[in-house]
């Protein structure tokens, strides 16, 4: 199965100003969900529709590195 923490949004978009704690959870939701993608067998992946060195090089992307609508 699919672990809802890969699929929840890491920051709540009504936040007009995340505090520290809300930044840092979100890194924290990031940094999990990537871990589990990176740990997703090819089956899973391709029920996905998602190859293995998109989601090996998503995995690998920074904490930081994030779609700029999950910080606004």
């Amino acid at each position: 199965m699919f672990p809802s923490s890969v699929l929840a949004r890491p920051v709540d978009r009504c936040a007009k100003n995340p505090g520290l704690f809300a930044r840092v959870a979100a890194a924290f939701a990031v940094m999990r969900s990537r871990r589990h993608l990176a740990q997703l067998d090819q089956d899973r992946l391709d029920d996905l529709g998602i190859s293995a060195a998109s989601a090996q090089s998503e995995a690998n992307r920074p904490i930081w590195d994030v779609p700029a609508h999950w910080i606004k």
